[in-house]
């Protein structure tokens, strides 16, 4: 015992030599740097994984008899409850910074969010979720568009690829009565385009991301108790409650699994990542109700991966560079200022 009480003394003394050597200090460093993306990626694939598991319960609420406004209202009550109850027990005020950005976030988002629904309902899982991922499709066409100098090869790249991944995944999966509901899906991918750029709008004035969920949350409850009103509520089974439970559960843990996933590192990283929810929803499709997607199918859903991936790194790139940009500028200035600081004296 005496030897081992000694011994561990010795280390004690010596460890923090050992551990502050260059050779140790550049190791460790690795080891952390890998150690946090690895979390990070493994974050957003549970959150990738909740979202696809989040979506199977909304068909398989749908396929038991809820009706839409059900299915909306669950999604949005166990994060208003969550974060309402964190509020208040952190002291944080709920009082937004700018209600009209908020108005336009929550007019698009709940409407992706209905839309999305709608066509999860009506379609196999696996082609819808590949839809109401078309937003940086969308994003990539507003900037060919309308973004003057942000017209460029990668852009339009995305864009051709993109629509040919969508026309690869409707034409041998949708049949002719399932066309509005695959419209649906793709509209739910231009409105989740319009409310990403407005939540960067919201970003830009501070406004911190909890807040604008709970705002989203507290619209998401409002349209469906309203949309509860006016369809009438219906008398739904066991299966019918544990699947709306699913969606609301699922669909929080994959919104605070997301959100930690982006606040570890590389937000290219995570972004990328989030599109295995199109594959996991395409194998929860298989596994439970037979949808096995045809080669072109699958093609198109790889299609859309890609697109959304270039459309999301040239974004990031470009990012980047202006950031650089403004810290060579903000030096650039610095250092005339002391220059004529110099002069002066």
């Amino acid at each position: 015992m005496t030897l081992y009480i000694g011994a561990g003394s010795l280390f004690l003394k010596i460890w923090p030599d050992i551990f502050l050597a260059p050779e140790y200090s550049i190791a460790l460093a690795i080891y952390y740097e890998i150690s946090v993306k690895y979390m990070q990626s493994l974050w957003m694939l549970l959150a990738s994984l909740m979202f696809a598991g989040m979506g199977a319960c909304v068909k398989v609420a749908s396929d038991y008899g809820a009706s839409l406004p059900h299915v909306v209202l669950f999604r949005g009550v166990p994060s208003v409850l969550l974060l309402f109850f964190w509020t208040r027990f952190t002291h944080r005020s709920l009082v937004p910074n700018s209600w009209k950005l908020h108005v336009w976030r929550n007019l698009a988002g709940v409407s992706s969010m209905w839309l999305g629904f709608f066509a999860i309902s009506h379609l196999p899982l696996s082609t819808a979720v590949s839809l109401n991922y078309t937003a940086p499709l969308f994003i990539a066409g507003w900037m060919l568009g309308w973004g003057g100098t942000q017209r460029d090869p990668i852009r339009i790249a995305a864009v051709v690829l993109g629509f040919l991944g969508v026309v690869a995944v409707l034409r041998p999966s949708i049949e002719h009565e399932h066309w509005l509901a695959a419209a649906m899906g793709l509209a739910a991918g231009g409105m989740s385009a319009i409310a990403m750029m407005q939540i960067r709008q919201l970003g830009r004035v501070g406004e911190p991301e909890w807040r604008t969920v709970f705002i989203f949350s507290c619209f998401v409850c409002l349209t469906g108790i309203t949309g509860l009103l006016i369809d009438g509520w219906r008398d739904i089974g066991l299966a019918a409650w544990a699947a709306l439970t699913g969606v609301g559960v699922l669909g929080l843990v994959g919104q605070l699994a997301m959100t930690r996933a982006f606040g570890m590192g590389s937000a290219l990283l995570t972004a990328a990542l989030q599109y295995t929810t199109i594959i996991f929803a395409a194998l929860l499709g298989i596994v439970f109700w037979g949808d096995i997607p045809d080669v072109i199918a699958w093609a198109g859903m790889a299609l859309i991966i890609a697109s959304g991936l270039l459309s999301i790194w040239r974004t990031y790139s470009e990012n980047r560079i202006m950031r650089g940009q403004t810290v060579v500028q903000m030096q650039a200035a610095t250092v005339d200022t002391a220059t004529q600081e110099t002069q002066h004296v």
